[in-house]
């Protein structure tokens, strides 16, 4: 499962790159190679307490006998679950190895047809994602949000700051299906409402992505809240249309109409980076395949409240009956499952 010989290795060229001086004028690769040599360092050492653990239990349960009293049989059954739950978050990690996998990630999710029901779907899936990214000592910031005139969100940007938070959650784009009985339904009738989410890595120094000037349209308007009130009274919002590629970002999080600029600039250099990463990926015949099935207009996962209770990814198959866990950000299960799948 762990090719530790390959870490060492990867170590040892790390080691090396850093202690020779020629390389210390470049800041932004000296810094990226330290972040990789900390964190293989740790990766290397987990494994290695991991496998003490291992040997360690199995030799004491070599040497119980039906003597042994039944606390000891329980405390030794329960560290073997522990070591099988480490192994599993350590195998994990080695399936995040993809070009961007270990950077942070922008997420947007947008309503589909079905007006406040859909727009109430992208405010649970925002309150799902933010949980999950709590759970995992994540930094969440939202970055740009559209808000419904009655209730819920018709649009939502988040940038989730964390070890790997791209490799985690680079498979959620697609469509998400609830079904439900609807609060907004005075008859209490049952609704589908669809949303759909996209993921793309956040831009750092390291990678180099250049836009021309000429390729850019770029629109100024008021930021406005719910029900159409203006947030503030000046032009500080900022919408930009990259021609070539017809991408469309948006920012109106700040007052400062410079700084939603910047961060829309951020947003476009991602999500065109995400591009190049997935034209370098389509060149793998395996990746390729799977990617096909998670498209943006391909149906990945459905909660269902009504008349059942299951949350089911079409994708791997995978399935949990506790739905409110789910959206309460409980979303290992389902996301190991798609990078299992992946690998």
């Amino acid at each position: 499962m762990f090719e530790k010989k390959k870490i060492n290795e990867k170590l040892v060229d790390l080691k090396k790159n850093l202690e020779n001086q020629k390389n210390w004028d470049d800041f932004e690769k000296t810094n990226k190679d330290l972040k990789k040599l900390n964190y293989l360092s740790n990766f290397l050492k987990s494994i290695d307490e991991l496998q003490k653990s291992f040997e360690d239990t199995t030799e004491l349960i070599k040497i119980t006998d039906e003597n042994t009293n039944a606390d000891m049989h329980l405390e030794l059954e329960n560290e073997l679950k522990v070591i099988k739950k480490v192994a599993n978050t350590l195998h994990i990690e080695t399936l995040m190895s993809g070009k961007a996998d270990s950077k942070n990630v922008l997420l947007e999710i947008h309503s589909g047809a079905g007006g406040v029901e859909a727009q109430d779907w992208v405010e649970m899936l925002l309150r799902m994602y933010s949980r999950w990214a709590e759970s995992k000592s994540f930094k969440l910031q939202i970055i740009d949000q559209n808000v419904g005139e009655e209730a819920g969100l018709k649009s939502v940007t988040l940038k989730i700051d964390g070890e790997k938070a791209y490799g985690w959650l680079k498979l959620e784009n697609g469509i998400h299906r609830l079904v439900r009985i609807s609060p907004f339904d005075s008859q209490s009738r049952r609704h589908t409402s669809f949303a759909s989410v996209f993921c793309y890595p956040e831009v750092d120094n390291s990678v180099k992505i250049k836009i021309e000037e000429k390729d850019l349209k770029i629109d100024t308007f008021r930021a406005s809240g719910a029900g159409g009130q203006h947030v503030n009274t000046t032009d500080s919002a900022i919408r930009i249309t990259h021609i070539p590629t017809k991408i469309v970002v948006q920012c109106q999080n700040d007052r400062s109409q410079h700084r939603n600029k910047s961060t829309a600039m951020d947003m476009l250099k991602s999500k065109l980076y995400e591009l190049e990463i997935a034209k370098e990926e389509e060149e793998n015949k395996k990746t390729r395949s799977q990617k096909n099935e998670i498209s943006w207009g391909n149906q990945i996962r459905s909660y269902v409240m009504q008349p059942y209770t299951m949350v089911k990814d079409h994708r791997t198959k995978t399935e949990v009956s506790d739905v409110s866990s789910v959206l309460n950000g409980n979303l290992d299960k389902l996301l190991e499952s798609q990078l299992i799948a992946l690998n």
